[in-house]
């Protein structure tokens, strides 16, 4: 597992800045990247966009992308990502929009996770089924694989 640290030591090497865009962990990542000491140099801020009116405004998610594909999407993930990275000057941004839980339906279930990481080379986006394994299971593992892939881009 890829802990805090280590992502923080990557963008340090890298001479980049974080930001994050997060939607079902309401701020977590952010805690914690801000929970390791130091952390000031090379987290520059996190938007926690938990409505869509928030990642319209925030984040610059386009209305037509929330109608046609819904906020648990790799397009919003991808649209969330790239919205921190050029409304906050940074080199590396990861965002993440899901279902936690409880509920869910049948075409977006529990525990599905969507995740973009923007830079300036581009966007890459993924989905991970979770599964109903708890709220702050889903948000906890979610963190998780945030950090893994801000640790893999920066590498």
């Amino acid at each position: 597992m890829t802990d805090a640290a280590e992502v923080l030591n990557l963008a340090r090497a890298r001479g980049v800045m974080i930001a994050t865009a997060e939607s079902c962990t309401g701020g977590l990542i952010a805690v914690r990247l801000t929970d390791v000491p130091g952390s000031s140099d090379v987290v520059d801020r996190g938007f926690v966009t938990y409505s869509n009116a928030a990642k319209i405004e925030m984040l610059g998610v386009l209305p037509a992308t929330l109608d046609t594909h819904g906020a648990v999407s790799e397009e919003i993930a991808a649209e969330m990502a790239v919205g921190a990275l050029t409304r906050s000057g940074v080199g590396i941004a990861v965002s993440v929009t899901g279902i936690a839980g409880p509920g869910g339906s049948e075409s977006k279930p529990e525990g599905r996770v969507c995740f973009g990481v923007a830079t300036a080379t581009g966007v890459q986006t993924e989905t991970v089924e979770f599964g109903a394994i708890g709220r702050a299971e889903v948000r906890g593992a979610t963190v998780d694989h945030a950090l893994a892939l801000l640790a893999a881009a920066l590498r």
